[in-house]
């Protein structure tokens, strides 16, 4: 016997256990079940021998179904699509085991095994509920006779569970402006629906909304099977298809699944029960990605490296400690300027100190500020002063996503601090090129970029459970932008979006005509 033998019989042996009842358990419900088949044959449906019936098929009736695939005996009618959610960990309600779990496809609870010794099977017998879906391989049977279900009727099923989508339906997306209906025949658009924020997580729904816009990661995420990959991508990859599935038995996706996983990857670092800084998560979230799809240190290794790295030189100078405090800032020419290059994912911007008013009529006044003028930090020539240096900035490489963040927040001795400056911007065309190194080598690839999402915060974020966050993307078909909160999915005028307190951008290059 070979190892790979021994272990399969091992892991078998255990889920026997997991799943063993005693034998007077077993005796009982199968004097049960007999006593249900009994009564049932020649009940509803008239079914006589050989012919299945609602409620308990005969022998030979269940026998012939499973060989034909068709009948009552399947027990198809039982089915309760309204009940089905797929949208939470996949572990089985009373072991709490995630080997072999199968959904009841009428109560929609989870269960372990189909064996003579399953919950599952146990399951069918108490409650009546014969038609189960193996959550890993999709395979439908009826319990606990133990067949399978090779019937059509059940593939909607199937793909709420585990969308799929070909090259052709995924370059369609940005083209498809029709609606979807649920069960309830409420209208959604797919792509555009609401997460549910089950404790704290509204920080993560606005960050899976934005990577869930972006063609690149998008569309990568919806393709590619991901079998021998961490259990992070694959379920960070269903619910990108799921967010974007046309025939949802609901207009909403639970981050369930997600959400635990991303809890057990990052050591309880991100929590469903406490809200964290979205950005923070972002810097987590890509960099984990990219390190379990087989990213490296080079440049385009990973889908992730592909979208969003860039590169920005860095000139730095110590701060002369003779200089008078209060004068410009310069470069001594005598002193020695040391240059690097340095990859980056994100583009850091800081907001100028707000004013301090001096009476209530002032203190309705909001500060405004140019994206332009805080992007002139990477401009080559705006002297940055950090704790013992100074440094200037300019961007060598453009990436093919730009993201950025507006530095917001800071720290006092006390509490946290919010800015509260609105930056103003263009919805389209923004122009990089005074912030380029090499404006000609980069206008080969496109100097101007369209914004594709916008995080906003709200709320005061010294005081405790009074802070939220939203999203703003885009419908490309309808040229319509929408405004996402958890659940909450609204249209919103493109120049309301500059009024928000943006946190985090994301912009699109533009390919030259």
């Amino acid at each position: 016997m070979d190892k790979a033998d021994a272990t399969n019989k091992t892991s078998r042996k255990s889920e026997r256990e997991e799943d063993s009842f005693s034998d007077d358990d077993v005796a009982v419900h199968s004097v049960r079940f007999k006593r249900k088949k009994i009564d049932g044959a020649g009940g509803a449906g008239g079914g006589g021998e050989g012919q299945g019936t609602v409620g308990g098929a005969s022998a030979n009736g269940t026998v012939a179904a499973a060989a034909t695939g068709k009948g009552s005996g399947l027990y198809l009618d039982t089915i309760r699509r309204y009940m089905l959610d797929f949208d939470f960990e996949k572990v089985c309600s009373v072991s709490l085991s995630n080997l072999n779990v199968y959904a009841c496809l009428v109560c929609g609870k989870y269960f372990q095994g189909r064996g003579t010794t399953s919950h599952a099977y146990f399951h069918s017998l108490h409650e009546n509920h014969h038609v189960y879906i193996n959550l890993n391989t999709l395979k439908v049977y009826v319990l606990p006779d133990s067949y399978e279900v090779p019937d059509s009727s059940l593939d909607d099923i199937k793909y709420v569970l585990d969308p799929r989508f070909t090259h052709t339906q995924v370059k369609a997306l940005d083209k498809n402006s029709s609606q979807s209906f649920d069960l309830n025949r409420k209208p959604y658009i797919p792509g555009f629906i609401g997460l549910n924020n089950i404790k704290a997580n509204d920080y993560v729904n606005v960050v899976v909304q934005v990577l869930a816009h972006i063609p690149h990661i998008r569309d990568y995420f919806m393709l590619q099977k991901f079998d021998n990959k961490s259990e992070l991508v694959k379920r960070f990859g269903t619910l990108v298809r799921k967010i974007w599935n046309p025939s949802a038995f609901k207009g909403q996706v639970s981050p369930h699944e997600l959400l635990q996983e991303i809890s057990n990857a990052s050591n309880r670092q991100f929590k469903l029960t406490e809200q964290s800084d979205p950005l923070a998560f972002l810097s987590w979230f890509l960099n984990t990605l990219h390190k379990d799809l087989g990213g490296t240190r080079k440049k385009d290794s990973s889908i992730i490296y592909t979208a969003f790295q860039g590169e920005v030189s860095i000139e730095t100078q110590p701060i002369d400690p003779k200089a008078v405090k209060g004068a410009d800032l310069a470069f001594n020419s005598d002193d020695a300027i040391t240059k690097t290059k340095s990859p980056f994912l994100f583009l850091a911007l800081e907001l100028p100190p707000p004013p301090l008013f001096h009476d209530e009529l002032e203190k309705n006044i909001i500060p405004q500020i140019p994206l332009t003028t805080i992007l002139s930090k990477y401009d080559g020539k705006t002297l940055q002063e950090s704790v013992a240096d100074l440094k200037k900035f300019q961007i060598t490489r453009l990436p093919n996503y730009i993201i950025l963040h507006i530095k917001r927040f800071s720290k006092n001795s006390f509490a946290k601090e919010k800015n509260p400056t609105i930056v103003t911007f263009p919805i389209k065309n923004l122009s990089m090129a005074e912030f380029v190194a090499d404006p000609e080598r980069e206008k080969v690839l496109g100097l101007h970029y369209d914004l594709l999402a916008n995080i906003t915060h709200e709320g005061d974020p010294s005081t405790p459970n009074s802070t939220s966050y939203k999203v703003h993307v885009q419908h490309r078909a309808k040229e319509q932008w929408y405004q996402i909160q958890d659940l909450f999915v609204e249209e919103i005028n493109a120049q309301m979006i500059f009024l928000s307190e943006s946190y985090i951008q994301v912009w699109e290059r533009k390919t030259p005509n």
